[in-house]
């Protein structure tokens, strides 16, 4: 997974996050890659939009930007698509900016100031209520994953809800995937959650606290049998932030 495609990738990443670009940069890249989009909401600063390629295999569903302070996640998405990752085999279902009032304006919450990933069960905000809409009329996924970005953290890490076989050799693979770029996260207890193994979270499917389900609980509940929600550390370089990522997902997704 550490192959030179990542690397050259990682050379072309600089800061900061250009949000206005953002849209219509994915939009040719999914289009060239054989994605076809569907809006399903629109914001002050840009569109909801989702991105589907069709396939007869597993259908996996990736998200990104559900917080605006997290850019790392978009720009993996973009680099995943440009460098051919979701292959013909598989049925790819893509939302790369869930928040874009939040990442046009460099901050974690929505233009109202609310917490997109804490309210998919009561579905305050207009976005998760698009969202979530969108998620039933498409069919849930197989298999999710989700890319988010940790301030308080220093190395990788990710949750994992697991409602079918066990696989701790996946686990390990993700996590030695991400390697070059990152250890694995060295706490014990992260985000008030023990570790399964350094740097694997691994989490029942039910919510930290009842009312504030984020997407992969929402996900989890409507049957969705796995799921990794990915971290990196937001101190390090953005580069080194997505290439992280990018490793993760191509070693998730074998």
């Amino acid at each position: 997974m550490h192959d030179s495609a990542i690397r050259a990738m990682v050379a072309a990443v600089t800061d900061p996050f250009d949000w206005p670009a953002f849209l219509p940069t994915f939009a040719s890249a999914a289009v060239a890659a054989g994605f076809r989009p569907q809006r399903f909401g629109t914001t002050a600063s840009g569109d909801l939009i989702a991105w589907l390629k069709p396939g007869p295999g597993r259908r996996t569903y990736l998200s990104a930007g559900i917080h605006g302070d997290e850019p790392a996640g978009p720009l993996a998405l973009l680099e995943l698509v440009r460098t051919g990752a979701f292959h013909d085999d598989g049925e790819w279902l893509l939302c790369p900016a869930l928040n874009p009032t939040g990442l046009a304006m460099g901050r974690r919450e929505n233009a109202d100031g609310r917490d997109l990933n804490r309210d998919y069960w009561v579905r305050r905000t207009p976005e998760v209520c698009a969202h979530t809409k969108w998620l039933h009329a498409s069919g849930i996924a197989d298999r999710f994953i989700s890319l988010h970005e940790d301030w308080e953290s220093t190395g990788f890490y990710f949750y994992e809800i697991n409602c079918g076989p066990d696989s701790p050799a996946r686990a390990r693979a993700i996590l030695d995937a991400v390697s070059p770029w990152f250890p694995p996260e060295p706490s014990a207890l992260i985000d008030g959650h023990d570790i399964r193994e350094p740097g694997w979270i691994y989490h029942p499917a039910e919510a930290d606290l009842p009312e504030h389900w984020p997407e992969a609980i929402f996900l989890a509940k409507n049957g969705c049998r796995l799921s990794f929600t990915f971290e990196t550390p937001s101190s390090a370089p953005l580069a080194h932030r997505v290439a992280a990522h990018v490793a993760a997902v191509k070693a998730a997704i074998v």
